[in-house]
């Protein structure tokens, strides 16, 4: 007595126009009718269900291969607070076999990624903070989550990168009760589109105290279709510390790597050390010993070879008023660690150009290191941005963004620039566009 189909609705779905039943469904409570089937020949067909979920919100969304989510919620007694419940069916035996291999470098030897930052999806469309509507007034008729995945989607098909990554407070975690809905509102168009992400934590994720953990939240995105996304080795403090290795178009040989870690969430010692967390001795050992390791196989490459990394928290040093600031604005306090563990040396001297980072929403800019006794120049550490509304943004009127990185690997260039939404109605092109690489080294900006 396997089951073909699941239905939502207050009619029975096997009566037709004339009121002659063809199908005999069985009533569940809250408007849920169940298809069975006769024998053998029934179960084993691709049509059997064989698994329910649960999705919530009226924009939800559900992007697993197989998945079919029913339109109709869930006829059950709710008050204001529930976020509507939808069924989401998959027929047929899951597909398990999910593994994605890393995007190439274009024949032309460009290579785009795309850095999402600081989205704070809910469970629901969410509640905006700060959002800005015509003529730069405050937005009062703002669904947070639809019009953060409208200004995304817009980016995704007009950019249209190579790679996604999802650099940090993906969740606003107390208003995302089901974390699963709000991952899959990220990821929903990316997969439609074709394009793989990886993605690290921040410290919202899973701050709610319904939150799915970090380990949850990685195990379920692994789960999902051209996720490059990994938890990392068990012996190095936190969750989603990895690399990504790019290769070059005709070859084996990678022309890229990518250096994804996690940056924590508050700080364990608040008496010492206020504010938020840092990077651990074991994760920097990780590094260190992860690109030594790579280095011989990197030198095999007949062009120039690049590092970058992402982490959510900014680093120490990115608050240093030193330091060269370009590329955008510094509008609000850099929320870095009070302890400084010192990753900023270890990225310095395994020779990464690039570090994007998130966290504090409504600053933007790159900054470089003044320090001419250096043995290393760089690497150049850069915001994103914030791109979604369920987090704040003010300080004067912020636009939310995102950030674009595009390699050139036929010479061993990097530039970066940035993506805004302006208010719900026009996209900007590209702003604070800048050369951040040239010939495989750190370089200054035109005039400096």
């Amino acid at each position: 007595m396997v089951v073909l189909g699941v239905r939502i609705g207050r009619l029975d779905p096997g009566v037709g126009e004339q009121g002659q039943g063809h199908e005999r469904w069985e009533s569940r409570p809250g408007g849920v009718w169940v298809l069975r089937g006769k024998g053998r020949k029934d179960s084993d067909s691709s049509k059997v269900v064989t698994a329910v979920d649960v999705m919530f919100g009226a924009d939800a969304v559900d992007p697993r291969p197989g998945w079919e989510l029913a339109a109709t919620p869930l006829l059950i007694d709710a008050d204001a607070k529930t976020h509507l419940p939808r069924l989401s069916v998959r027929h047929g035996q899951p597909k398990t076999d999910h593994k994605t291999s890393p995007p190439r470098v274009r024949k032309d030897g460009r290579f785009k990624v795309l850095q999402i930052s600081d989205a704070h999806l809910s469970t629901g469309v969410g509640a905006c903070r700060d959002a800005i509507g015509p003529n730069n007034e405050a937005s009062t008729t703002c669904e947070a989550d639809p019009r953060a995945m409208e200004f995304i989607e817009t980016i995704l098909d007009d950019e249209k990168p190579d790679l996604v990554v999802l650099s940090g407070d993906q969740v606003e975690g107390p208003a995302a009760p089901d974390t699963q809905s709000a991952i899959f509102k990220i990821a929903a168009p990316l997969i439609e589109r074709g394009i793989p992400y990886a993605a690290i934590f921040g410290n919202h994720d899973d701050e709610g105290s319904r939150s799915l953990s970090r380990t949850a939240q990685m195990d379920l995105m692994q789960t999902l279709p051209l996720s490059l996304s990994r938890a990392g080795p068990e012996e190095v403090d936190g969750i989603g510390n990895y690399y990504i290795e790019i290769p070059a178009p005709s070859s084996e040989h990678s022309a890229l790597t990518i250096y994804m870690l996690d940056s924590h969430s508050l700080t364990p010692d608040e008496k010492h050390y206020r504010g938020y967390d840092w990077l651990k001795q074991s994760q920097i050992d990780w590094f260190r010993g992860t690109a030594q390791s790579l280095k011989k196989a990197h030198a095999k490459y007949s062009h120039i070879h690049l590092d970058m990394a992402f982490i959510h928290i900014p680093l120490p040093e990115q608050a240093d008023t030193h330091n060269l600031i370009t590329g955008g604005q510094w509008r609000e306090g850099v929320t870095a660690p009070a302890f400084n563990s010192h990753f900023y040396d270890a990225l310095a001297e395994e020779g990464v150009v690039a570090l994007g980072t998130g966290h504090d929403h409504v600053n933007d800019y790159c900054s470089l290191r003044q320090d001419p006794a250096a043995e290393h120049r760089g690497p150049w550490m850069c915001y994103a941005g914030a791109s979604g509304f369920g987090g704040y943004g003010g300080y004067g009127g912020y636009h939310r963004r995102v950030r674009v990185w595009e390699v050139d690997a036929n010479v061993g260039r990097m530039r970066t620039w940035k993506r805004v939404e302006c208010c719900g109605e026009d996209v900007e092109k590209r702003i604070d566009e800048m050369v951040v690489v040239e010939g495989g080294r750190v370089a200054l900006p035109q005039g400096q």
